[in-house]
């Protein structure tokens, strides 16, 4: 099985993307996490650059989701909400709409991260409305890590032990969500 994380962070230094990588050393065997670098050069939507062929940094975005089994979106949070940058990835990988769409019928767990007392949890709760209405098959929950600052150190790494356990399981959550269901034989 292979998952796309899509952190909704460009900063170098981020929580989020830091959590995401986390996640990549937490998955079950068999299953691989593969972070998604491009959303920085993936140009603002435009319905009119989108007709017959796209910006080719979306058609990177739209071909790793939709050769992934699963995605983990990893956000933080701006404003009380999701970073534009996010929203407008996922409006590109939402079209077209009505199953011929990357993000269509395709399943999603959503975290974030912040400095903050919330972890990023209005976002998340934006972005599991957004992802559903895109098509997506989101699952139950979301990851909140707050105070992120002193969950990771100064490389990245998670230190935070019941955060490592709750991310474990949102990834197996995850992966069960989207492992195919087993094809009964009888008749």
């Amino acid at each position: 099985m292979r998952i796309l994380a899509i952190s909704g962070s460009l900063r170098k230094n981020s929580h989020n993307t830091a959590l995401a990588r986390a996640a990549a050393e937490l998955t079950p065997a068999g299953v691989e996490l593969e972070l998604y670098q491009g959303l920085g050069s993936i140009p603002l939507y435009d319905a009119d650059a989108d007709a017959e062929s796209s910006p080719v940094a979306v058609e990177d975005l739209r071909e790793q989701i939709a050769r992934a089994d699963a995605l983990l979106v990893v956000t933080p949070e701006y404003n009380g909400s999701v970073p534009g940058v996010l929203k407008n990835a996922i409006d590109w990988a939402s079209r077209p709409p009505r199953g011929g769409a990357a993000l269509w019928g395709k399943t999603v767990g959503v975290a974030g991260a912040s400095t903050g007392q919330y972890g990023a949890l209005w976002a998340q709760q934006d972005l599991r409305r957004i992802l559903g209405i895109a098509g997506a098959r989101v699952i139950e929950g979301e990851l909140p890590v707050a105070r992120a600052h002193e969950k990771f150190d100064k490389d990245g790494s998670l230190l935070d032990a019941q955060v490592a356990e709750r991310l474990r399981a949102h990834v197996d959550t995850l992966v069960a969500e989207a492992a195919p269901a087993p094809v009964s034989l009888a008749a």
